[in-house]
């Protein structure tokens, strides 16, 4: 029969079978061009180093780009056989990561008998969730590489190189726990987590290098972002009734759920609402929380996916907590809102922990939700405001107040038009807007402030001088933050950037400004660091919401109003 298959009329699966099998013959083709697989044949077919066979020349070349290519040969031999299928090879990669992160988590539970420290009790339990986290995303990615479309090229390597950036921060997220923690616990941690960090490092690195391969040859059609075109066409978890919400209000509104605290909804608290939430689901949830102030604790699992939560006004609607490191909590536990579920959407709500400057670490949200989006949010702080975990961020039109980084973590993340504001600080301190926490130069991560205001909170402002300000330190060896196109007033030292310790990581990060104004915005007294950037107009642009965390894909669809590139102020 001519055409598709039985009841396929369209001819899309002989379509689909045609697309796996030219992905496959691509893959296969770039890294033949680029490693030369077969380079050691002579002419008249002899093989003089006949002893390496084409699986060991294949696994050669998808290792050739890695930090530790001993272990990524070995773990691949051993897992692959004699594959030599490129797409097998990387899920083998991945594999024996997942089984290196699950025998990390086996053994973890073997330090409850030197975790005697309070503080390392914690860690070690925040480190079972953060593995838990990590193999999520290596599984994740597993099934992507399984499911590789040629037609969508770049979105399919941005995800991945996303997954992969957060498998590692989870893990150096959890032996940042055992800082200043008594006892053996830490050092144990460390050890314990060596290997599934080195084969994450290499599966990062495999993804980065076909990229580049991908850029090099310059292969036309095949690395393409997919657009949206005039908002017609939207993502399948989105739907119908559903789109373009963020243009809404709790008048225009059908909500899923009403919270109120005066009971006129149907529930009092967000935490009963957020337990009635489906699991796994694939079309938008809409919590309605009316005005109050909540005062709880609440956590959006991994499992709870496209809610979106809108309340009556970020200073009208108000969920507060306390939690903080000086009362003896671990920082990831401070934190009053926490996001894990993808696709999680908040307008018009207040995030806040009341803890003070003497509370320290003090978080007032926590997101590691992938293409997440903030609205005209405030979030309220000192220490550590906002933690931006992982995976791709937006904030549009959202106010931050803090004291000392923050805002911080390693995520994806694009502020834009968002007001920043510095508060007062204990008598002894400097305040610090950023502390970006990229561990690796190959993670697709970073801070981006475009065309935001930074600004001095009323209390602040007389004291501006003498607790002085700084845009951002390298919490991370690699740490990457970009300013451009933002108001700057007079609170940011001419210095801009504070050290982390001594000379960490000044030659290794990625710090820049571009197009700045305001007179805090000059930069004739920056520090002259080796990780200082200046940026072209070219360069900048890789730092926008289409470029930087792919925003053309998927923020069209939910009606928020932002600029792609460069902005017009």
């Amino acid at each position: 029969m001519a055409g598709g298959g039985v009841g396929d009329p369209t001819g899309k699966k002989k379509k689909y079978a045609i697309f796996g099998v030219t992905s496959f013959l691509l893959v296969a083709m770039v890294i033949a061009v680029a490693y030369g697989i077969n380079s050691g044949d002579h002419q008249d077919g002899s093989n003089p180093s006949a002893e390496i066979t084409t699986s060991s020349k294949s696994v050669q070349s998808i290792c050739q780009p890695t930090d530790y290519r001993e272990i990524c040969e070995k773990s691949l031999r051993k897992a692959a056989g004699n594959t030599t299928d490129p797409h097998k090879l990387v899920q083998a990669g991945f594999q024996v990561t997942i089984d290196a992160l699950q025998q990390a988590l086996q053994n973890s539970s073997t330090l409850k008998e030197v975790a005697k420290d309070p503080m390392a009790k914690q860690a070690l339990d925040n480190c079972k969730e953060l593995m838990d986290d990590a193999i999520h995303d290596l599984k994740v990615s597993f099934e992507e590489v399984g499911h590789f479309d040629v037609s969508k090229m770049d979105e399919y390597l941005e995800n991945l190189k996303i997954w992969l950036s957060a498998t590692i921060t989870y893990q150096q997220t959890c032996l940042d726990g055992f800082d200043n923690t008594t006892g053996p616990a830490g050092a144990k941690m460390k050890e314990i987590l060596t290997l599934s960090s080195q084969l994450s490092s290499n599966g990062l690195a495999m993804i980065t290098g076909l990229s580049s391969m991908l850029k090099d040859l310059n292969l036309a059609g095949l690395t393409g972002r997919r657009l949206l075109k005039d908002n017609s066409e939207f993502p399948s978890w989105l739907s119908h009734e559903k789109r373009r919400l963020l243009a809404q209000t709790p008048d225009t509104v059908k909500p899923d759920i009403v919270v109120a605290k005066d009971g006129s909804g149907q529930y009092k608290t967000i935490n009963e609402a957020v337990h009635k939430i489906p699991k796994n689901q694939n079309t938008t949830f809409v919590i309605y929380i009316k005005k109050g102030i909540y005062k709880e604790q609440v956590t959006i699992s991994r499992s709870v996916t496209h809610i979106m939560m809108i309340g009556d006004g970020a200073t009208k609607t108000r969920i507060t907590g306390d939690l903080n490191y000086a009362a003896g909590v671990q920082t990831l536990q401070t934190s009053t809102v926490s996001v894990s579920g993808n696709h999680f959407i908040a307008k018009d709500i207040g995030f806040e922990n009341t803890a003070g400057a003497i509370g320290h670490q003090a978080v007032a949200l926590r997101v590691q939700s992938d293409m997440s989006i903030f609205y005209n949010c405030q979030m309220d702080g000192y220490q550590d405001t906002l933690f931006a975990h992982t995976h791709r961020q937006f904030y549009r039109d959202c106010t931050i107040t803090g004291t000392i980084d923050f805002i911080f973590g390693d995520a994806a993340a694009v502020f834009q038009n968002c007001k920043i504001v510095v508060r007062k600080p204990l008598e002894n301190q400097n305040c610090v807007v950023t502390a970006q926490g990229r561990n690796e130069s190959r993670e697709a991560t970073g801070f981006v402030l475009q065309n935001c205001n930074i600004t001095a909170d009323p209390e602040y402002y007389p004291v501006r001088f003498e607790n002085k300000a700084y845009l951002g330190r390298p919490w991370k060896e690699y740490s990457r933050t970009v300013y451009m196109q933002c108001q700057i007033d007079d609170l940011i030292d001419p210095k801009g950037w504070l050290p982390w310790m001594g000379s960490f990581a000044l030659d290794t990060l990625s710090y820049s400004e571009y197009e700045n104004r305001g007179p805090g915005s000059v930069t004739k007294d920056r520090v002259t660091w080796k990780g200082i950037k200046k940026l072209s107009a070219q360069d900048a642009a890789a730092f926008t919401v289409a470029k930087f965390i792919g925003g053309d894909l998927w923020i069209p669809a939910t009606g928020v109003s932002y600029a792609s590139g460069m902005m017009n102020v």
